[in-house]
């Protein structure tokens, strides 16, 4: 295929991923979708691997270039109030509507395509490529990585995260801990509340604490951490009873200075003099081919240097694209898959199209352009690695 025929391919490819629904732990249908696009491009490998990732391959060289996109996508639960159907693919104003269009269907395809076009070009001598469809990492960042790394006992040279940042080459992203909080009461009658104790007013005070540290937090200046009370619950044997135990989710997002002990520290702090413990907020899941997802979402911030061999190279990638060096860099507040290599000392850079802004949004939308130059960055960027 010539440079045009790529373009119009991974656009097409681009709109049946969007009218292919994949919800977390629902991907199945959109991994079949990648595997075959893979096996047409005649990649070297392609497979399923035991969580449900979707694993291309090109090339047998030596080093090892890892580019990576989750699957799935959260919910839609307006489908009547959207401009555009959206799960209709379709093209209108320049953009590809519809849900994942930007997070983050648009860049997988576009990596997909890249890591062919790169094979066609000459670009892969030495080079290795895998390409990633990952799975539930809307609920478990990395975890993911984890057992693809595991299981093909592989730790890449360099890995790109493909996830929206309108093709602004993106140096690393906020740190996360997400913790539980646990207090604990005595169950009495509602008509002798004296004889328990309410594990709801022993969270209270806690509550307070944790509105007042987000303030503190605020106040350390225009780059800081935050933390969120993102859910509440308790345990009462019934709707006239003392309830003997209180519960609440905490979020915290991590700026680059901050370190988890100094979390750890704080959550100390919150529940101190209360009968209360901490713990993280483990989530459980099950993949859509049933393997299962263990996450403990406690990471560090992380920020790729700008004079790193990956960061050059993508820059001079950048530049044969578009004809011009770009004039800043992107560091994203949410969390990313980029976790795992990073954890791994792999150098890691995040790149690909649509504005994160519109993640998540009713009337999510990508243009089209900028799918298909974010595929001709990829490919450079393998040429110059």
């Amino acid at each position: 295929m010539d440079v045009n025929e790529y373009k119009n391919k991974l656009i097409e490819f681009a709109q049946e991923a969007v009218r292919t629904r994949s919800y977390s732990d629902e991907e199945g249908n959109f991994a079949a979708l990648i595997k075959k696009t893979m096996e047409e491009l005649k990649y070297d490998e392609v497979l399923i691997d035991s969580v449900g990732n979707v694993v291309g391959k090109i090339g047998n060289g030596s080093k090892i270039i890892h580019f990576d996109s989750h699957m799935d996508t959260v919910r839609v639960n307006d489908e009547e109030l959207w401009q555009v159907p959206p799960f209709s693919g379709e093209i209108r104003d320049g953009a590809l509507w519809g849900r994942g269009s930007v997070d983050m269907k648009s860049a997988l395809c576009a990596s997909v395509y890249a890591a062919a076009m790169a094979r066609d070009k000459g670009y892969l001598d030495g080079k290795t490529v895998y390409v990633t469809g990952t799975v539930c990492e809307e609920y478990c960042d990395g975890e993911n990585l984890k057992h693809f790394y595991k299981e093909f006992d592989l730790k890449p040279d360099f890995c790109v995260i493909c996830e929206p940042c309108d093709n602004t080459i993106t140096l690393g992203h906020k740190g996360k801990a997400q913790i539980r909080i646990i207090t604990n009461g005595i169950s009495a009658h509602g008509s002798a509340p004296e004889k328990g104790k309410n594990a709801v007013y022993e969270m209270a005070e806690i509550i307070q604490r944790v509105e007042k540290l987000n303030e503190k937090l605020s106040s350390e200046g225009a780059e800081h951490g935050t933390i969120v009370l993102s859910d509440i619950s308790c345990e009462s044997a019934s709707l006239n009873a003392v309830p003997s135990q209180c519960s609440i989710y905490l979020d915290r997002r991590l700026v680059l200075g901050e370190s988890l002990d100094k979390v750890k520290n704080e959550m100390d702090e919150l529940i101190k003099g209360k009968d209360a413990r901490w713990e993280v907020g483990t989530l459980y899941h099950t993949s859509w081919n049933g393997g299962k997802l263990v996450y403990e979402p406690m990471h560090e911030p992380w920020k790729i240097d700008e004079d790193a061999p990956l960061t050059q190279a993508l820059r001079e990638a950048y530049n044969t694209v578009y004809g011009s060096y770009p004039d800043k860099y992107d560091f994203w507040d949410f969390g990313t898959n980029a976790i795992t290599p990073v954890a791994m000392g792999v150098p890691t850079i995040g790149f690909g199209p649509g504005e994160y802004k519109l993640a998540h949004m009713r009337d999510e939308h990508c243009d089209v352009e900028k799918i298909k130059e974010a595929m001709m960055v990829y490919a450079e960027l393998i040429k110059n690695l």
